[in-house]
């Protein structure tokens, strides 16, 4: 019995030395990417997944990311000329922990989230931080039984400014929000040549927007501007933030067999109808503008899915419709992968109230196709396809008060 105590004992104590004595996470570098002056993304290159903890102090402004059981394998440069970031600093903290502060040039909200290793990246820590204050959603209505947003804005990629309102007689613009996939951190599809897709769809979305440019009642924003990455519910948020009355999001398709050609067109699925509705009714508060106004904090569960389910279903029934133009609009270019618009559950297309198609324009994977899709003159076949689909669809359902439903 007493060697028997002495061995337990012994083999508790080399347990728990072993833990102590666990290989730290590894942080091996940041890079920033800026989206705008008011927006910057970190990412911290690490070893594994780490526990952390983001606190903000002011007088003077700093960011701290405390990092459990971390070291530092190189120094952390600072950006030059950051509009937020004066200086990134760090220290070890509690001998196996790591703190890194930012000393920032005003106050700023902050979140993060770790990504998982995706070739050619390995585990990353992403940190998210705005300069911009809290707000409440913007009132928005309907685009199909609202009457239409008050503002108007200037035909340009830059963030939205006022401009004077057309009158009565006149009607509003369109605001068609186009929005390239993938971008930053995230190249997606990349072909056999090396074309990444977030470059091909990016260059397709600003020739969209061109020759949408030229169409009179309608104004074209690009969601994604540039090379950054953007978060799918981000994408979402811009789109209503300009008010937009359609949703298009571009991409490249992809597949282990190069041989699959052709292109495709996604509306939401019910399945990602119903998951969304959940996630409105839970945040009822922050739902009133999908309403045209009407707020949900006073009506029972029951009465509150219902008019959800109603916005919804004009929505997705508009999304049908436009899906299916712009379908019909592409097999002027070539051929298509699918000969009915399909359904999932792509978490781009779920705002309740923007219908939204996304069109996968071509398959990148397949040699032939990788090369027209790095043509211009290709990509503009593509574009005018899709603007063709769209003007064919608003020729018929264009939303009360706009220029486009006044010359119908």
């Amino acid at each position: 019995m007493f060697y028997q105590q002495h061995i337990l004992i012994f083999l508790s104590l080399f347990y728990f030395s072993t833990l102590h004595a666990a290989p730290l996470t590894q942080l091996t570098g940041v890079k920033f990417w800026k989206d705008d002056a008011s927006h910057t993304r970190l990412i911290f290159n690490i070893s594994r997944p780490v526990a952390h903890q983001l606190f903000s102090l002011p007088a003077p402004n700093r960011l701290v990311i405390d990092l459990k059981n971390t070291q530092l394998t190189r120094s952390l440069s600072s950006p030059n000329n950051h509009p937020i970031i004066k200086k990134i600093r760090s220290a070890p903290r509690n001998q196996t922990d790591l703190r890194i502060v930012l000393d920032l040039k005003t106050a700023v909200r902050s979140k993060s989230f770790l990504l998982k290793p995706a070739a050619p990246y390995g585990h990353r820590l992403v940190i998210d931080i705005s300069n911009t204050p809290r707000r409440a959603p913007p009132q928005l209505s309907s685009t199909f039984s609202q009457a239409p947003p008050a503002k108007h804005y200037k035909k340009s990629t830059a963030p939205i400014t006022p401009q004077k309102r057309r009158t009565r007689q006149t009607g509003r613009d369109l605001v068609i929000a186009i929005d390239a996939g993938h971008g930053g951190i995230d190249p997606g599809a990349i072909g056999k040549k090396g074309s990444q897709e977030k470059t091909v769809v990016l260059a397709i979305a600003k020739q969209l927007m061109t020759l949408m440019q030229r169409e009179k009642g309608m104004h074209p924003v690009l969601i994604r501007r540039g090379d950054y990455f953007l978060p799918l519910r981000k994408r979402i948020e811009l789109a209503r933030h300009y008010h937009a009355d359609l949703f298009l999001s571009i991409h490249a398709d992809a597949f282990p067999d190069k041989n699959l050609q052709g292109s495709s067109v996604y509306m939401l699925s019910q399945k990602g109808a119903s998951s969304e509705a959940a996630k409105w009714l839970a945040e009822k508060e922050n739902a009133a503008d999908l309403l045209g106004g009407v707020s949900l904090n006073d009506k029972n569960d029951l009465l509150a899915s219902v008019l959800l389910d109603l916005s919804q279903d004009s929505t997705l029934e508009a999304s049908a419709h436009v899906g299916k133009t712009v379908l019909s609009s592409l097999r002027s270019v070539g051929k298509v992968h699918h000969t009915r618009l399909q359904q999932a559950a792509f978490m781009v297309l779920r705002s309740p109230d923007i219908p939204s198609i996304l069109i996968e324009t071509a398959f990148i994977s397949n040699p032939s196709e990788e090369r027209k899709l790095n043509s211009p003159a290709y990509r503009k076949k593509i574009a005018q396809a899709i603007l063709n689909g769209v003007r064919q669809y608003f020729s018929k359902y264009a939303p009360s008060g706009s220029l486009l439903a006044k010359n119908k």
